[in-house]
């Protein structure tokens, strides 16, 4: 790679001016029109010199062989800056490593194959998913993603939230419409769940099992009402899910962990532990030990135990699992529970800071403007289902990415529905469509075409050319720096900027306007090299979009309206 040609390069000119141990930092200037890459080693070094910083530049110059180091010319800038233009070989030396890596490039291995759990969505069991659970969908899967291709083992996670009051409001909801279906009187509890889907899961039960119940009031009943509920609105998530392309290695229930007694178990050992008293017939853990505003309730006066309560619990099993590593994506309306939850796990012996959180905010949805909601079936919200059904999977997955999570998202409708590149996911994916069309307008295949190839990439010399390659060797970095920050966006950002900078590329190339940018060019060696660099630009955007979850099209109408070759 070119970084470390000249990286190698300064570092032996610096040990031939007598620094003993140099360290030698190189970025890229923000403005391009100062080149390709540039270093302050010379002011870092003032002191250890005993000279200027520049004098020290101008001396680094004059002794390094701009050749092996692969640059073309170098200039010292301000008091002491060195700035690098590569030659065009060493730009566009990265081609061979994206072929070379093909569906591998921008994997990386700096996880070491240590286990991360990623739990998301983890939506209670009380009717449809919606938008939230959907970009959170989004969000946790694209996560995962990174962690796999940076080198991490990844687990999935969904935690049912299937026990406490939510679950006994849906029942309750569920057998007030059931009597309702064979005429008896039932009022829906006022927080209950007055959705259309309440209604369709009384008549499932009704075709299952008649009117076995519906004169039933007992313990018993109301179980096997929740059981049914249940069961069928898992099974509607889980199929919307996987309409969605996510999936997950494991469903744990919430339930299972009064089954197995684990929260008595997590009670016990923080009583243990010395951070348990009682007041007012209530159980508090002593949570202003770790850092939160006053201490916190976990089991009421009657018993009930509080929301986090259970949380510390599973989040002690995930621990003793071995997930030494966690990512929670949940919903911004989580905040107060986060420090509720690592109080109780560093009470019991945790590290500062597990479970790590990417906290998400809301989505609404508008067009012309004005926020549109289009649910019937689930009374007061929009369906994930609803919308990616209007929208497609691909564009509802990208537009639930493509802003910070912590960032409000104004799912826009018009531009959803837009199949032009403003629409910033059809941009991308036409962008690789584009370079898949000149492989077709060449009748050959894309690996046919490069394969075994020594085309000559120092040809590519244009400005377009160079700044399209600098874009494709900065994948590794992207991905890596967007798993580290658990922040999808990074690459949505990427994408839509490659994809830009691949469009102006395929189209100044239009043989009626500029015949020399043309990439099916008459000369045999231009042509070679081109297609190399057309072929790097598909493996690049593919590999990102698979990242992402979402589709590369071979082909589109609009993408294969003009094929500039």
């Amino acid at each position: 790679m070119a970084l470390e040609q000249i990286r190698s390069a300064l570092v032996t000119v610096l040990r031939e001016m007598g620094v003993a141990d140099p360290s030698v930092g190189l970025e890229r200037p923000r403005d391009p029109s100062h080149g390709d890459l540039a270093t302050n080693v010379a002011m870092t070094l003032a002191k250890v010199l005993g000279r200027p910083p520049r004098q020290i530049a101008e001396e680094i110059v004059s002794r390094l062989d701009l050749v092996a180091a692969g640059v073309s010319a170098v200039e010292v800038a301000g008091p002491g800056f060195l700035n690098f233009r590569l030659s065009s070989g060493a730009v566009a030396s990265v081609l061979d490593d994206i072929l070379d890596a093909d569906g591998s490039y921008g994997r990386s291995g700096s996880g070491k194959g240590e286990s991360v759990m990623v739990e998301f969505v983890s939506a209670n069991p009380t009717g449809p998913l919606h938008l939230g659970h959907g970009r959170q969908a989004a969000l946790g899967d694209a996560v995962a993603s990174l962690l796999d291709w940076t080198g991490w083992r990844v687990h999935r996670e969904y935690y049912y939230n299937d026990s406490g009051t939510q679950m006994d409001n849906l029942a309750l909801s569920v057998r007030a419409r059931y009597g309702q279906h064979f005429g008896r009187p039932g009022e829906i509890p006022e927080n209950g769940y007055h959705g259309a889907y309440v209604a369709d899961i009384a008549q499932a039960l009704a075709d299952e099992v008649g009117d076995r119940w519906a004169d039933d009031d007992s313990a018993e009943a109301l179980d096997a009402m929740r059981a049914f509920a249940v069961r069928l609105i898992r099974e509607e998530q889980d199929r919307d899910l996987a309409d969605f392309r996510v999936h997950f290695d494991e469903y744990y229930l919430e339930s299972s962990l009064y089954r197995d007694g684990r929260v008595d178990a997590t009670v016990q050992a923080l009583r243990d532990a010395g951070y348990v008293y009682e007041r007012d017939g209530a159980v508090w853990l002593r949570t202003t030990e770790f850092g939160d505003q006053k201490d916190r309730v976990m089991i009421r006066s009657n018993g009930a135990p509080t929301y986090f309560l259970p949380d510390v619990a599973y989040h002690l099993g995930k621990w003793e699992r071995g997930y030494h590593r966690v990512i929670n994506v949940q919903g911004s309306d989580h905040h107060g529970t986060v420090s509720r939850v690592r109080a109780g796990l560093r009470a019991l012996g945790l590290p500062e800071g597990y479970p790590e959180y990417v906290l998400h905010q809301m989505v609404r949805v508008e067009r012309d403007g004005k926020e549109v909601k289009f649910s019937k079936r689930a009374g007061s919200y929009t369906t994930l289902r609803e919308l990616y059904e209007e929208v497609g999977v691909d564009v509802a997955r990208y537009f639930m990415l493509m802003r910070k999570p912590d960032a409000h998202l104004v799912f826009d409708l018009d531009m959803a529905l837009d199949q032009s590149d403003k629409n910033p996911v059809y941009k991308v994916q036409y962008a690789h469509a584009r370079m898949c069309s000149i492989f077709a307008k060449a009748g050959l295949e894309p690996e046919e075409a490069v394969a075994g190839s020594h085309a000559d990439l120092s040809l590519l010399v244009h400005d377009l050319e160079r700044e399209l390659i600098k874009r494709l060797r900065e994948f590794p970095e992207t991905v890596e720096r967007a798993a580290s920050q658990a922040a999808p966006h990074v690459v949505c950002d990427y994408l839509e900027q490659t994809a830009g900078a691949a469009n102006s590329w395929y189209h100044a190339g239009n043989p009626s306007r500029n015949p020399e940018l043309t990439v099916l060019a008459d000369d045999p060696a231009l042509r070679a090299a081109r297609l190399v660099l057309t072929r790097a630009v598909q493996i690049v955007l593919h590999n990102g979009l698979t990242l992402l979850g979402i589709d590369a099209p071979r082909r589109m109408d609009r993408a294969e309206a003009a094929v500039p070759a």
